[in-house]
C-alpha cells in the first residue's frame, strides 16, 4: 500500500496540477500578504512584510501587479502586469510580466501564476506554477490560522510540491505603509537576489 501511495505521489508530481476554475477576478483584486513561499529568484532573501497588491485595469482583462518587501530597512518593490494565459479558458492560469532590472525596463521576464486554491470568501490562496519551483501561501491578513495553513500545506503536497522548501515570511502587525521607509530606487536588491543575498 505504501508503495502504491508513493507511486501515486510520483505521478502527481510530474502531472498536471489542479487549478481553480471560474476565478472571480474582481474579488481576487486588492492586497495579499505573503505568509510563506518558495521564493522566486528576484525576491530579496531577507525580505519581510512581503505583499502583493492587484488592481484590474480599464480593459477588464489586465491586472496591475505591485510586489513589495522590506529589506534592511528599505522598501523594495517591483511592478508588472498579469493576464490570462488563455483568454478562452476558465482556468486561473495567468502570466505575469515584469521588466528586469526594474530601473531599466528593457528585459521582459514572464512567469506563470496559477491559482491552485482560494477559499469561498477569497481570504487565503495557494499559488504555484507548472514547474513546481515556486509556491506562495497568501492571506488577506498578516497572519493565518495554523489549521488553515496546515490544510494549504497538505493541498500543496497533493499537487506534488516539496513543502519542506517553504519559508515563513515575517510579517509585522500592523503592516508598514509604503511611504514609511526609504525606497530602493537603484534596483540594488535585484542584483543581490541573483546571488542569493
Amino acid at each position: 500500500m505504501a508503495a502504491a501511495a508513493a507511486e501515486g505521489a510520483a505521478k502527481k508530481s510530474g502531472g498536471e496540477m489542479t487549478v481553480v476554475r471560474g476565478l472571480d477576478v474582481a474579488r481576487y483584486m486588492g492586497r495579499w500578504y505573503e505568509i510563506a513561499s518558495v521564493p522566486s529568484f528576484f525576491q530579496p532573501r531577507d525580505g519581510r512584510n512581503t505583499r502583493a497588491t492587484y488592481a484590474l485595469l480599464e480593459d477588464g482583462a489586465t491586472v496591475h501587479v505591485l510586489n513589495e518587501t522590506w529589506s534592511k530597512g528599505k522598501r523594495d518593490y517591483i511592478e508588472g502586469t498579469a493576464y490570462k494565459a488563455d483568454p478562452g479558458s476558465d482556468e486561473a492560469k495567468l502570466k505575469v510580466k515584469f521588466y528586469l532590472p526594474p530601473f531599466l525596463p528593457i528585459i521582459p521576464v514572464v512567469g506563470d501564476y496559477w491559482v491552485l486554491y482560494v477559499d469561498a470568501d477569497y481570504q487565503y490562496a495557494l499559488v504555484g506554477e507548472p514547474r513546481r519551483k515556486n509556491l506562495w501561501i497568501l492571506c488577506r491578513k498578516t497572519s493565518i490560522d495554523e489549521e488553515v495553513y496546515s490544510q494549504l500545506l497538505e493541498r500543496a503536497r497533493e499537487e506534488g510540491y516539496d513543502v519542506s522548501k517553504l519559508h515563513r515570511t515575517p510579517q509585522d502587525d500592523p503592516p508598514p505603509e509604503s511611504d514609511a521607509a526609504p525606497t530602493d530606487t537603484k534596483g540594488v536588491w535585484w542584483f543581490k537576489s541573483l546571488f542569493g543575498k
